[in-house]
């Protein structure tokens, strides 16, 4: 963001977060200022006025204190229509969907009693942050409660994976999203265990696949693979997207096989499959990484994958 451009707009509370990191991570205000591209008299203003009384800063309570500051009338739809707040509450604490994910499914499907009811999602997260607090947790982002120490995050390890091919040759047609058929590939991994995810994403119609793996081998890998190409019929696996993890290894024997052509993303650029990126992130929340894996079933696996395909995807039109 320009310094013109941020002059004009307010601190988002996204912008709050980076500078509550920040300031844990002992920055200087100028450092802040410089990284956000906003003015420094902005970030002393911001720290002045919305810091805890103790000093410290904390980015849900200076976004509280914002919205206070601000008495937006938008946020009174939600208290005075009952149903309208059981609703939104229902759907972000039971179904686990996002305030974008509600004000879209509201919009094409409501219920009786709220036909022609609409609300934006920027009223849900003003109303959270300003008045339900305790709703905070369930939304599907949450910030980084400690900001990680340099030099403490995993080691980088290359593997060598035969007749890998760059995602740069990948045709095109797979990154305009015009096809059923695209799935990228990846891993989800628990603390202090083996045991592991493996998922599948579809691109167009962003269906999942996810099993329970023993650990990221290459053979726990292309077994999980293999079944989730089983489950389906044979024309809708065009290409698999990988990653550079030594789990991929056996990918030339899924591309003879089953016909199935297969790239690699550049290394340590995972956002190239944003797209079950994404699906992990939503996997997060149902499956901490704390959690001991050797208590969840296969049941609940399913349970948690048709949970996340039957999600209102605002692609598809909720």
């Amino acid at each position: 963001m320009s310094k013109n451009i941020a002059k004009m707009v307010g601190i988002t509370f996204y912008e709050r977060q980076i500078i509550e990191v920040r300031i844990r991570g002992k920055w200087g205000v100028r450092w802040i200022a410089r990284y956000l591209g906003r003015p420094h008299s902005t970030i002393v203003r911001e720290l002045n006025r919305n810091s805890r009384p103790n000093g410290t800063y904390l980015a849900l309570y200076a976004q509280h204190k914002a919205e206070q500051r601000r008495a937006r009338t938008n946020k009174r739809i939600l208290n005075d229509n009952v149903y309208l707040r059981r609703y939104v509450i229902r759907s972000i604490r039971d179904d686990h969907l996002s305030p974008e994910q509600v004000s879209g499914r509201l919009a094409v499907a409501p219920p009786i009693e709220l036909v022609k009811v609409t609300i934006s999602h920027e009223s849900i997260y003003q109303w959270i942050y300003s008045e339900q607090w305790w709703l905070y947790k369930y939304l599907r982002r949450k910030t980084r409660p400690k900001r990680q120490r340099r030099y403490s995050r995993k080691t980088r390890i290359t593997y060598t994976i035969p007749e890998r091919i760059s995602i740069h040759e990948r045709p095109q047609i797979v990154e305009k999203k015009v096809r059923v058929g695209d799935w990228e590939n990846d891993s989800v991994k628990f603390s202090k265990q083996k045991t592991a995810l493996s998922v599948q994403y579809e691109r167009k119609s962003m269906l999942v696949r996810i099993h329970k793996v023993a650990n990221l081998g290459k053979d726990e890998t292309y077994h999980a693979i293999t079944e989730s190409i089983g489950s389906l019929p044979q024309y809708v696996w065009n290409t698999i997207t990988f990653d550079n993890g030594g789990e991929a290894t056996r990918h030339t024997e899924i591309r003879d096989e089953y016909m199935i052509s297969t790239f690699f993303c550049d290394s340590y650029k995972s956002w190239q499959k944003g797209g079950v990126e994404n699906i992990n992130g939503l996997i997060r929340q149902y499956l901490p990484r704390k959690t001991n894996m050797d208590t969840i079933t296969n049941e609940q696996i399913y349970a948690i994958q048709e949970k996340l395909n039957n999600r209102p995807r605002k692609h598809l039109n909720f």
